[in-house]
């Protein structure tokens, strides 16, 4: 469990969620990845997300918000949105 003020993470990365939302990333790195929770479906009590869409976003906040987004893609579970994620992520930290 994160304590206050501490955030959770994958892979080394923050991830922080409001409502249908997930933030994954550094804020001050110059992207992020975003992913709306499209759809859940019930698995014993709990509501497990089967429909994410994800977009690469610049951390940038002088581009406008159309330009922001340039990469998007679509995954059926947390775990594969988030492998996705991490993969962009790392992939342009590299360069």
């Amino acid at each position: 469990m994160a304590k206050a003020g501490q955030f959770f993470t994958y892979k080394g990365l923050p991830l922080v969620r409001k409502g249908k939302e997930i933030y994954y990333g550094n804020m001050s790195d110059k992207y992020v990845v975003m992913m709306q929770i499209l759809s859940t479906e019930k698995q014993g009590d709990l509501d497990v997300a089967n429909k994410i869409r994800l977009f690469r976003m610049a951390t940038d906040e002088t581009l406008p918000p159309n330009e922001r987004i340039n990469k998007t893609a679509e995954k059926e579970s947390l775990y594969e949105a988030l492998d996705i994620a991490n993969a962009w992520l790392l992939r342009y930290s590299a360069k």
